[in-house]
């Protein structure tokens, strides 16, 4: 999801390779990365913790480039896809955690706005993930969203 509530930051970031095939050095085969992904899944780990793992520990870059398909595409070929979107699920784990310094700080007033944001950010993607990813009458509330995140 694009930046919404803060545009003014510059844009030095990395970026992939361009290349749509594995590095020569990559001696991992398409079988070894699945499996490796449905073990790493089946720990817990989610999409995004899967792929730092590769890169970190393996030495595999991009899942894609070696297996010519996604993580996410992956997971959902051996049914181990989680229930909600990794980005929503982030984004309510982060409303969680503001929540619960707000709990303690009550005249934090940046972090209120904080919080004010990332649930408008929520709102607007069960708007465009209901009905795909998340049934029709789903609704955000910040109580049953705690309970999601434990």
């Amino acid at each position: 999801m694009a930046r919404m509530h803060s545009r003014h930051r510059g844009k030095s970031k990395s970026t992939k390779s361009v290349n749509k095939t594995a590095a020569p050095w990559v001696q991992a085969n398409a079988k070894d990365v699945s499996k490796l992904v449905e073990t790493l899944a089946k720990e817990g780990k989610r999409e995004p913790e899967i792929g730092v793992i590769l890169r970190d520990s393996h030495g595999i870059p991009n899942a894609k480039q070696v297996t010519g398909k996604t993580i996410s595409t992956i997971l959902k070929e051996e049914n181990l896809s989680p229930t909600y979107p990794t980005d929503l699920m982030n984004l309510i784990i982060k409303a969680v955690r503001l929540r619960k310094h707000l709990k303690i700080n009550k005249k934090d007033v940046a972090n209120n706005y904080s919080l004010r944001n990332v649930e408008s950010k929520i709102r607007r993607l069960v708007k465009y993930y209901r009905g795909n990813k998340l049934p029709k009458d789903w609704k955000y509330d910040s109580e049953k969203a705690a309970l999601l995140v434990k």
